[in-house]
């Protein structure tokens, strides 16, 4: 589903205004206070967001987060209601084998390396944790194919976790705002772990994403309809189609 901003959240004026010279938060280029209204304002146009993967449980979201990899939400999406008929624990995948996942997911980029990793990953998961998904970071990054971000995901979104997890949107919203600029995703997920209040941690990633994902655009971000447009440091603003700049 789209993230549509409520028109009344579009019109509403920045709590903190750039105007009074207010200490930045630890690094970002905004202020806290205005950190602040950035997830205000997001908690209010979307209470309850949720991860677009289609999945049933701890595993079938780690495969599906692994599989989203370079890849869209969409077409992991497309592929895996057929995977997961046959295969949605990890003896069924291990079982399935290689060349068969291969088969099955080779709609979706870099299937090769990706089916070697979920056949190892299943594997592992079997032999170490009695098939069950671990909770912890440290035991998510030792299975194969699986970084940190998929582990922070995997960990917010299967075990309720305050992680947050930074593919490409979350990088470009954090870098582009001001609210976390940064030359890697661990550096934007750092300053967003020290900056966000800890009440809307649980969501920050998806409200990032989201934002990213439907607004705030890689090739023009749609800032006429952006709810956070008048905190948003990027320049020049995107006018709306039709009007002039």
């Amino acid at each position: 589903m789209a993230f549509q901003p409520k028109s009344s959240e579009r019109a509403a004026p920045a709590a903190a205004s750039p105007r009074k010279r207010s200490k930045r938060a630890p690094g970002s280029r905004l202020t806290q206070a205005q950190v602040d209204e950035i997830f205000a304002r997001f908690a209010r146009a979307d209470p309850d967001p949720k991860t677009e993967l289609d999945y049933r449980d701890p595993f079938t979201l780690i495969v599906a987060v692994v599989l989203s990899a370079q890849a869209t939400d969409s077409s992991v999406n497309h592929a895996t209601p057929a995977l997961f008929r046959i295969a949605d624990t990890p003896e069924k995948l291990a079982k399935l084998g290689e060349a068969t996942l291969t088969e099955k997911i080779k709609t979706i980029g870099l299937y090769r390396s990706k089916a070697k990793n979920l056949i190892a990953l299943s594997k592992k998961l079997i032999a170490e944790h009695d098939g069950k998904v671990p909770a912890t970071r440290e035991a998510l990054e030792a299975l194969p194919g699986v970084g940190r971000k998929t582990a922070n995901v995997v960990l917010n979104v299967a075990f309720g976790q305050p992680t947050i997890g930074i593919d490409t949107h979350a990088f470009r919203v954090g870098n582009r705002t001001g609210l976390a600029p940064g030359k890697t995703p661990l550096a934007v997920e750092l300053t967003l772990n020290r900056i966000v209040p800890e009440r809307y941690k649980p969501f920050a990633h998806h409200w990032l994403i989201l934002h990213g994902r439907y607004v705030c655009k890689a090739r023009k971000p749609e800032c006429w309809r952006c709810l956070i447009a008048d905190i948003c440091l990027y320049k020049p603003k995107t006018p709306e189609p039709g009007t002039r700049p």
